[in-house]
């Protein structure tokens, strides 16, 4: 049982504190009339009403006496108190909102006292210890609460956007990377205080207020709505810095240019920190100044939206980049279609790079006119890089006996070769190449050939092609290497719809399997004849000509009509017979001058005495 010397008071108002808070029990207890306390005790009084006045009134007698024991104590609290308690005073009177408080708490946070100043010991004194005892300034301090100030604003903002019917987890993510906009909201609202209306009113209402005015929340929901991510949104109000109304009215104008979809964020994001600061009249003379270069008005959007730097480009700036295009000889047609095919071209690259790439074409033997033509066809050569792109590939050619005229010729007939990853690959297919048998003299003969198989797919088109040509078309493995050697166009060739049409076809006339492979090794083209226009010309070899299957290698690739009845006939008429490769494989002043020479021997056979036609070689 507590002893009743503990209750032993020395004041009225303590006495009446203490006979309110004592348990009725413990006072009785008390009561004992041989109690040395007994007589310095006042018993509880049950009239609650008398009470509270009675307490009202000593509360007011003793409020100054209280007052000055409380700030001396305040003092004597922050003398002693640690730095981080400090610094959570500081958060208590920078917070938005105010936590719950239990009873009996040393700090009240009431809404009846929204800055708290009541309850709370002055901010300057927080910290007085430090800049009275070492020397060290606020600087602490002020960081300090700049950066509560700064989550308060991020809280606010986070309000605003669940408001405008965001999810938290959007507008956290979003608000998380507009510190510099959180920024932009705190120096407004610091700014309002100089305005009467604003001049008494609180951080938070004034923060708010800049919010609503801005009408980032609606501008947010904007740009969300035209396929925005948050990254790209964060990054273009940061980019306004604060003129938010320039993002509505930039994005209004891309839409007149017919700037669609989600090509509309990209364009905004990636057209320059400048771009915002731009007039519409700056943006239509480019976009006017264009067109009459040969884009036409509905490229535009398609143009602007995967070169956006364009935009951002001055007037002089666009104008020296058409030049550059221009004095190569292309006019505006293929200008204008150079653009479309790849918008890059014309504003992604320095000045100084399309120079360098241009003089590096000329070194394979190119004019300035043929690199424009080239350009013209092939634009993404400007997208390629000469120290790990061209010349890496030149070296590898060169090493397979291609020269610099082969080079060009590659890069004349499929410029998409030098703009293809050298190891990734060209690398692989040449090794394939090397693998089923071809020398390295004859892989360059290939490329410098038909340069347009290192585009083609190893595993879906190359590959299958040689599988084909060894399981159904009677290639063998000793053979394989030559046909595609001699005929690496093959490799382009569709199975379906072209060799298996073909080897089918041919296999029908009575050729066998193995002879059809021997006769493709000979002859690749023969698999690449259209079937079409190979039935009369057989036709005719086999019945009016009365020749064997082997002459159906050399015989298809001639005009039936143009070339190969009328010579027939003239053979026919002056009695003389011909193997097909001197029939038909010379020129119409060749063939006359062949078959004067035949007729001449022909007539000087009797007096020679032997039979010189029928062991000359042109003969069958």
């Amino acid at each position: 049982m507590l002893s009743c010397q503990k209750y032993k008071l020395h004041s009225p108002r303590s006495l009446l504190l203490q006979s309110l808070t004592t348990p009725i029990s413990t006072i009785v207890n008390c009561q004992n009339p041989h109690s040395p306390d007994s007589q310095n005790l006042i018993l509880r009084k049950q009239n609650s009403k008398s009470s509270a006045f009675l307490l009202h009134q000593l509360s007011l007698d003793q409020e100054n006496h209280h007052s000055q024991h409380f700030n001396l104590k305040s003092n004597d609290l922050q003398h002693n108190m640690p730095d981080e308690e400090k610094i959570k005073l500081l958060e208590l009177s920078l917070v938005r909102k105010r936590t719950p408080q239990f009873p009996g708490s040393i700090y009240v946070q009431s809404p009846s006292d929204p800055d708290v100043g009541s309850s709370l010991p002055p901010l300057r004194t927080l910290f007085r210890e430090k800049v009275e005892g070492e020397g060290a300034d606020e600087e602490e301090m002020i960081m300090r609460a700049i950066e509560i100030r700064r989550k308060v604003t991020r809280e606010i903002f986070i309000q605003a956007m669940r408001k405008g019917k965001f999810g938290i987890t959007y507008a956290t993510n979003l608000v998380n990377r507009l510190t510099g906009f959180i920024d932009y909201i705190m120096i407004e609202a610091a700014s309002m205080k100089r305005i009467p209306e604003y001049s008494h009113s609180t951080f938070n209402l004034r923060a708010k207020t800049v919010i609503d005015d801005s009408q980032v929340v609606h501008l947010i929901r904007w740009l969300k709505h035209n396929a925005l991510s948050y990254h790209r949104i964060s990054k273009l109000i940061l980019m306004s810095r604060g003129n938010l109304e320039s993002i509505r009215r930039l994005a209004e104008w891309l839409k007149s240019v017919h700037v669609k979809g989600e090509f509309l964020g990209v364009t905004l994001v990636n057209a320059g920190d400048n771009v915002l600061e731009r007039s519409d009249e700056e943006l239509d003379e480019i976009v006017e100044y264009l067109e009459s270069k040969g884009v036409r008005r509905d490229w535009m959007g398609y143009v602007i939206s995967r070169c956006p730097q364009l935009l951002s480009y001055s007037m002089e700036e666009v104008k020296t980049r058409v030049k550059f295009y221009i004095d190569m000889g292309l006019n505006d047609h293929d200008f204008g279609t150079m653009v479309f095919d790849y918008p890059k071209v014309l504003g992604h690259f320095t000045l100084e790079e399309m120079n360098q790439k241009v003089s590096y074409l000329k070194e394979f033997g190119l004019k300035t006119e043929d690199v424009g033509r080239l350009l013209a066809f092939k634009p993404q050569l400007m997208g390629c890089s000469i120290e790990e792109g061209w010349k890496p590939l030149a070296k590898y050619l060169y090493y397979f006996g291609i020269t610099r005229d082969g080079m060009r010729r590659m890069l004349m007939i499929k410029p998409m070769v030098f703009c293809i990853d050298l190891q990734t690959t060209i690398v692989p297919k040449v090794k394939f190449f090397q693998d089923i048998g071809i020398r390295d003299d004859a892989i360059g003969n290939m490329l410098v050939k038909f340069p347009t198989l290192l585009t083609y797919s190893l595993y879906k088109k190359i590959r299958p092609v040689v599988i084909f040509l060894m399981t159904k078309a009677g290639v063998s493995d000793k053979d394989i290497a030559k046909a595609i050697a001699l005929g690496p166009e093959l490799l382009g060739c569709s199975i379906t719809h072209k060799l298996e049409v073909n080897v089918k076809y041919y296999l029908s006339l009575g050729i066998r399997f193995k002879q059809l492979g021997e006769m493709i090794a000979d002859f690749p083209m023969l698999l690449r004849y259209n079937i079409d226009i190979l039935r009369p010309k057989y036709s005719y070899l086999r019945r009016t000509m009365v020749r064997p299957l082997e002459d159906l290698i050399e015989f298809p690739s001639y005009s039936l009509n143009g070339r190969i009845i009328p010579r027939h006939k003239v053979l026919v008429e002056n009695r003389i017979n011909l193997k097909l490769r001197y029939m038909l494989a010379c020129s119409d002043e060749e063939f006359r001058k062949l078959v004067d020479s035949k007729i001449r021997k022909r007539h000087m056979l009797p007096s020679a005495g032997t039979g010189a036609d029928i062991t000359d070689p042109q003969t069958n």
